[in-house]
């Protein structure tokens, strides 16, 4: 159930799942690679798309992409991609299931060079959350130099489907960034972390 009690960005709506999303997820600094991976995937499906659209069909995503696990993805055969592209349950774009494979074996070359993604992906802010202080949703940046950056560093460890706003996305997602606007009661609660 929704608590519209509690003052939140305005982006969920009154959206159940995207509330929850908002309320629980979104925002909160991660340091886990298959959470990382996940991150990757779906903001890459989500390109041209509402988040509201991928959220609503994660848990499907999550089955087709083998819990998101990037070992598995980048396996991926001619065939399983074929049986993705057939899935109704996820947003069907061959390209985008391409780039989900690709994507994880660039993946598992970064780890294989740098470490884990995480130590990796966090030497961008060295380390610390960019704590913003927007106080309309109009503020927020679709893109910064920091998702430039981050978008260039990633194209050339191989990665497809990151430009710079899909970058900022799940720079948003993971707590790299907190863009919760200055009156939601998360970015209190996440800035206090």
């Amino acid at each position: 159930m929704v608590n519209n009690k509690r003052q939140r960005c305005g982006w969920p709506g009154d959206d159940s799942l995207m509330v929850r999303y908002h309320d629980e997820e979104w925002g909160v600094p991660v340091h886990d690679d298959r959470k990382w991976f996940e991150y990757i995937l779906l903001d890459a499906f989500q390109a041209g798309l509402s988040w509201k659209t991928v959220l609503h069909k994660r848990d499907a995503f999550h089955e087709v992409f083998y819990g998101f696990d990037p070992l598995k993805v980048a396996g991926m055969s001619e065939k399983a991609m074929a049986g993705a592209m057939a899935n109704p349950a996820i947003i069907r774009n061959r390209l985008k299931i391409r780039a989900a494979v690709n994507n994880a074996q660039a993946f598992l070359r970064l780890q294989e060079t740098h470490g884990r993604f995480d130590d990796y992906i966090w030497t961008f802010t060295g380390g610390r959350v960019i704590q913003n202080s927007w106080k309309t949703a109009e503020a927020v940046p679709a893109r910064t130099d920091l998702s430039d950056t981050v978008s260039k560093a990633l194209k050339q460890q191989g990665f497809t489907f990151v430009g710079s706003t899909i970058c900022y996305s799940f720079l948003q997602a993971a707590g790299v960034v907190n863009d919760h606007l200055v009156n939601c009661f998360r970015y209190r609660e996440l800035t206090e972390k």
